[in-house]
C-alpha cells in the first residue's frame, strides 16, 4: 500500500514523481535532477506554476529530450501555498495536496507514485509524513465491491503503490509518521467500506462479526450482548426500535485496556444499519441513504481498531455500538407507545423516526453503570436539524463539560474534521417533558439537534459527556481531495486523536 524508500528521487523510474512546493520556493533542492529544477524555474517564469494552494503543474521529462534520460515517466508539482500560523491548517493542506496527488495518479492510471516530502515545511518530520500518508491513501479510496470487473469505469482506477521519499528529513521520524498515517487510513477505509455496504449486506450481525475479528487481530476484548440478555437487562430502547425488524439486535462492546489505574474513556456509536423511520415512515425519495445511519457505530468500531494498533499508554477505552434496524413490521413500535430504558427511566415514543436516541440511551446508561468512565463521547447521524443549522461542513457538538468539549474541538481541528459547539440547557430540556412518562423522544421543531442531545444527557448522570451529531458530515461532507462522495469516515480520526495522549480531566471545573 505504502512504503518508505532510501533511494534518491532521481533513481525512481515509476509512473509519477510528486513534489510539494510552497509559494515562494525557488528550488526543490540542490540534489534534485537539474532538468526538474529547470522545468520548475520555467514553469514559474511563465506563470504556469506559482506554488499557490492546490496549484499543479504536470510534465513529462522524456518529451524534452531526444535521449533516454530514465527517471520518472511524469513529474507533478503541487502547491502548498503560504505557510499558515496554525499547525492544524498546515497539516490539512498537506492532506489536501497529497489527496490531489493520489487523484492525479489515479487519472493517469499510475501504478507507482513516489511522493517527496517537503523538507522545510513547518511541522515535525513525523507529522509531515503522517499527513501526506493520510492524504495519499484516503484520496485513493474507491468502493467498487459490487461492480463487475468489466463495469468499473476508467475514472475509478486507483494508484497501485505509493512510495515516500523522506526529502532529507529524519528517516526514523518519517517511518514513524508514515506507519501512524497508514493505521489511521486503514481504519477510515474500513469505516467507509462498512458505511457503503447496502443494508442487506451490513446488518447488526456484521457489526458483531467485525468486532470479533479485530479483537482477535489486535488484542481487544470483545463482548456482544444478544437479544435475550437485553430482555433480562431491560434495554427497552434497543428492543423497542428492533420490534419491526427480522434482524436480531446487538450491543457490541470492545475494550482496549492498559493499566487498571488509568482513566477510562467510553465511546458510543449509533449503529442503525437501516432506518425506514418505522411507523413514522420517511419519504421514499432518498430513503436509500438511510443505510448510512450506522456511520456513528462505524466510526467508533474502526476507531477502536486504530487505537488498538496505535497503542496509547495512558488511557483505557471502551467502545459500544448498539445495532439494529428500524423497520415498520407488524410488531413495530408505534407512536404513543411507552418503553422502559435500561435503569428504569420511562419514555413516551412520540415519533418512531427519532429512534437513534432510544438505542443510544440504553448503551449510555449501561456503559456508565458497568464501566464508570471518566468521560463519554457518543457519535450519531442523529438529526436532520443539525444539517439545517451547520450544513455538511461541521459536526454539531454538545457537551456537559467545557474541557471535554474543547478537547474534541481541538482534536477535530487537528485532523480536518471541524465541529461547532451548540448549547444545552433547561429551556431546551423542558421540550422533552411528557405527560405520561419520565420523558418523550421528541420536542418541538425548533432546536431539534439540541433537544435530541438533551434526551441523551438524561442517561449519563454527572459523567463528563459530549455528543457529536455527524448527520451532516458522515456523508456528503465538504468536498475534499481525500474525501470521496458518499461516506466520509468522519469521526474515526477525531476519536483516535482525542485519546492519543489522554490526560485526566480537571474534575474541579464547573460543568456546563
Amino acid at each position: 500500500m505504502i512504503k518508505l524508500t532510501s533511494k534518491a528521487p532521481d533513481e525512481f523510474s515509476g509512473d509519477l514523481l510528486v513534489y510539494f512546493l510552497e509559494k515562494e520556493d525557488a528550488k526543490i533542492s540542490a540534489e534534485t535532477d537539474g532538468l526538474i529544477n529547470r522545468a520548475l524555474h520555467r514553469a514559474r517564469e511563465h506563470g504556469d506554476f506559482t506554488g499557490a494552494k492546490d496549484d499543479t503543474f504536470l510534465f513529462y521529462p522524456g518529451l524534452t529530450s531526444e535521449d533516454d534520460i530514465g527517471g520518472a515517466k511524469a513529474v507533478l508539482f503541487i502547491g502548498l501555498g503560504e505557510q499558515d500560523d496554525d499547525p492544524a491548517v498546515r497539516k490539512e493542506q498537506l492532506r489536501l495536496a497529497a489527496g490531489l496527488a493520489a487523484k492525479t495518479g489515479g487519472n493517469m492510471k499510475a501504478r507507482e507514485l513516489l511522493a517527496v516530502l517537503p523538507k522545510e515545511y513547518m511541522l515535525a518530520p513525523n507529522e509531515i509524513a503522517e499527513c501526506v500518508t493520510e492524504g495519499l491513501l484516503l484520496g485513493n479510496y474507491r468502493f467498487t465491491l459490487y461492480k463487475t470487473k468489466e463495469d468499473i469505469p476508467e475514472k475509478e482506477k486507483v494508484v497501485g503503490n505509493f512510495i515516500l521519499s523522506d526529502g532529507g528529513l529524519s528517516a526514523t521520524a518519517v517511518r514513524r509518521g508514515m506507519n501512524r498515517g497508514k493505521i489511521l487510513a486503514e481504519a477510515v477505509y474500513a469505516c467507509r467500506d462498512m458505511s457503503n455496504q447496502p443494508a442487506n449486506k451490513w446488518t447488526p450481525s456484521e457489526f458483531a462479526e467485525f468486532a470479533k475479528k479485530i479483537s482477535k487481530q489486535y488484542g481487544l476484548k470483545c463482548k456482544v450482548i444478544e437479544k435475550p440478555a437485553m430482555v433480562k437487562l431491560g434495554m427497552g430502547g434497543i428492543l423497542g426500535v428492533n420490534q419491526g425488524s427480522a434482524q436480531p439486535p446487538k450491543l457490541v462492546i470492545l475494550e482496549y485496556r492498559t493499566k487498571k489505574d488509568n482513566p477510562t474513556v467510553m465511546l458510543v456509536g449509533k449503529g442503525l444499519t437501516f432506518d425506514s423511520g418505522g411507523i413514522s415512515l420517511k419519504p421514499a425519495a432518498g430513503m436509500e441513504d438511510m443505510k448510512y445511519d450506522m456511520c456513528g457505530g462505524a466510526a467508533v468500531i474502526t476507531a477502536m481498531q486504530a487505537i488498538a494498533m496505535d497503542k496509547p499508554e495512558n488511557v483505557n477505552v471502551i467502545g459500544l455500538v448498539p445495532a439494529t434496524e428500524n423497520l415498520s413490521g407488524s410488531a413495530a413500535i408505534k407512536p404513543g407507545d411507552i418503553i422502559v430504558h435500561y435503569g428504569g427511566k420511562t419514555s413516551e415514543v412520540v415519533n418512531t423516526d427519532a429512534e437513534g436516541r432510544l438505542i443510544l440511551a440504553d448503551a449510555l446508561a449501561y456503559g456508565v453503570e458497568t464501566y464508570s468512565p471518566e468521560a463519554i463521547v457518543d457519535l450519531a447521524t442523529l438529526t436532520g436539524a443539525v444539517i439545517v443549522g451547520l450544513g455538511h461542513h461541521r459536526t454539531g457538538l454538545m457537551a456537559n463539560n467545557d474541557e471535554l468539549a474543547e478537547r474534541l474541538l481541538t482534536a477535530g481541528n487537528q485532523v480536518g474534521e471541524p465541529e461547532w459547539r451548540l448549547p444545552l440547557g433547561p429551556e431546551y430540556r423542558k421540550q422533552m417533558d411528557s405527560k405520561v412518562a419520565d420523558i418523550k423522544n421528541t420536542g418541538t421543531k425548533g432546536g431539534g439537534a439540541i433537544t435530541a442531545a438533551c434526551y441523551l444527557q438524561e442517561f449519563v448522570g454527572d459523567t463528563p459527556w459530549a455528543h457529536l451529531d455527524i448527520a451532516g458530515t458522515a456523508w456528503d461532507f465538504t468536498e475534499k481531495s481525500y474525501v470521496p462522495k458518499g461516506p466520509s469516515g468522519t469521526g474515526t480520526r477525531t476519536l483516535v486523536e482525542l485519546v492519543r495522549e489522554w490526560k485526566p480531566l480537571n474534575r474541579t471545573e464547573k460543568d456546563s
